[in-house]
This record gives structure tokens, C-alpha cells and sequence, in this order.
């Protein structure tokens, strides 16, 4: 398992993913899940990957080597990032369709998915997320966050903090302890963690970061928001209870 999340609003978009896969609690490695394949001045293009990791892989394998052979269509030679995002769902079709009946016969999930950002000249902004069928949506104004992989425990700061007017900066602090925040509740997500912040119109990705295991920054970041959540809990007023003289009730259960 993994996670990898996507924040876009009018200032530009955050990406960043956590490193872990595991098959099984003996085997714990990790890789790469977070791409850049910009040309700067005229797109950037970032790319997440999350689900079986030999079919994300793949996936990404195949992309770059249209890019190497110079096809006619590839992440570079396509105009809209609405048909990147189609022809990302169409690679991801074709290896899962390549390997599905093999790993179906050992019950092996073969599904994954990928989170697309960035900007083509001439273009706003972005943030798709790509489904295993190979179907895709579009982050807006009015949800301009997208999630893959181990999603539930990062999600809650996402709802509370972010809106299409916050600050960038402020944007990639609430990413990484999104990130954070699942890594403390779920053990199958783990650094090292990639972040790569995009301001828009740029077309240039200048803000990238990689975090490992015992970052110094992580390691104050995590303390700080530990100690604010402690200190807003310990402020929350008593339980205003609603006392009664009446005896509770027992419930009759009837065979």
C-alpha cells in the first residue's frame, strides 16, 4: 500500500507521495512513486503511481519509452493534458490487460492507479486522477485535492485546511502532514516522501524535496502538530451532560 495526493488551487499545485510497499510484514521495501517527465518552458508534468507495483511500473516504463523512441503520441507530443490523462489510462489498460490473467490465477490484485498534474503552455493548470479502467476526473475549484492508495487518514486535515485560495507554501505543509498523519496510523505507508510544488504559469517544477527516514524537518514538523492537536484537545470544553432523577430503564429482551 501507498499514498500519493494531488492539491491544486489558483496559486498552482502540491504532489507528494510516500516510498513503502510491503508483501507481507517480512518484506518492506521501498520505491519511487512520484514522476516528473516537465520540459521546461513549455510543460510540466507530474505523474503518481499507487496499487500493484509491477503494473504501475509498467505503466511508467511504457511511458518513457514512447519518450525515448519519439512517438507520435507520448507525455511530450500531446497538446491538452486531458488526452495525457486518456493516454495515461490507455497504457494502464494494456499492461493490466497483458498481465491480468496470470495474476488473477495466484489472486493477486492487479489494479492501480495514478494522479496526473501539471501545465501545458497555453493551458491552465490540472490534476486528474486516473482509475484501473482507465477512466479519469478532474480536481475543481470546489474539490481541489485528489487521493490514491491509503487515503482515509490524511484526508480529514485536507477537508479542514485547504481551499482554492490558500497560499502554496501553505498547501505543501498541510500535503506533508497529510502524509504524516497516515504514516502514524498505518504501517504500510513510509518515507522516504516526495514533494514537488508547481506555481502556475511558471512551466517550470523548481520546488522539489525528498524526505527521508529521520529528516530533522519531518521530525519537528510531526512534534509540533502533535503538541497543537494535544493542546486544542486539552482546551475543548467538558461534556455538557443531561442528568435525570429517573432510573434507567432496562432493556426487556423477549425469546
Amino acid at each position: 500500500m501507498t499514498y500519493c495526493l494531488g492539491i491544486i488551487n489558483r496559486f498552482g499545485i502540491v504532489m507528494g507521495a510516500d516510498s513503502r510497499t510491503n508483501a507481507g510484514v517480512d518484506y518492506i521495501s521501498a520505491y519511487r512513486k512520484l514522476f516528473d517527465f516537465s520540459v521546461s518552458g513549455e510543460r510540466v508534468i507530474m505523474v503518481c503511481t499507487s496499487g500493484n507495483l509491477s503494473i504501475s511500473q509498467g505503466v511508467i516504463h511504457e511511458l518513457k519509452r514512447d519518450l525515448h523512441n519519439q512517438e507520435d503520441k507520448s507525455l511530450h507530443s500531446l497538446n491538452h493534458l486531458y488526452d495525457i490523462a486518456h493516454y495515461i489510462g490507455d497504457k494502464s489498460r494494456q499492461v493490466q490487460a497483458r498481465e491480468r490473467t496470470w495474476l488473477e490465477k495466484d489472486n493477486i490484485d492487479f489494479q492501480c492507479n495514478f494522479i496526473l498534474g501539471g501545465q501545458i503552455k497555453g493551458e491552465e493548470p490540472q490534476l486528474f486522477l486516473i482509475y484501473p479502467q482507465g477512466n479519469h476526473i478532474q480536481a475543481t475549484k470546489e474539490t481541489p485535492f485528489l487521493q490514491i492508495g491509503e487515503t482515509k487518514y490524511g484526508k480529514p486535515i485536507l477537508d479542514r485546511t485547504i481551499t482554492y485560495d490558500t497560499p502554496l507554501e501553505e498547501m505543501a505543509k498541510c500535503a506533508l502532514l497529510s502524509i504524516d498523519s497516515t504514516m502514524k496510523s498505518n504501517i504500510s505507508v513510509g518515507p522516504p516522501i516526495y514533494l514537488s510544488m508547481y506555481e502556475a504559469n511558471s512551466l517550470s517544477l523548481r520546488h522539489k524535496l525528498q524526505l527521508r527516514l529521520g529528516d530533522p524537518y519531518l521530525a519537528k514538523m510531526r512534534k509540533l502538530w502533535e503538541d497543537y492537536v494535544r493542546q486544542a484537545f486539552e482546551a475543548m470544553p467538558n461534556v455538557e451532560w443531561h442528568y435525570t432523577d429517573e432510573d434507567p430503564k432496562e432493556d426487556i429482551i423477549i425469546d
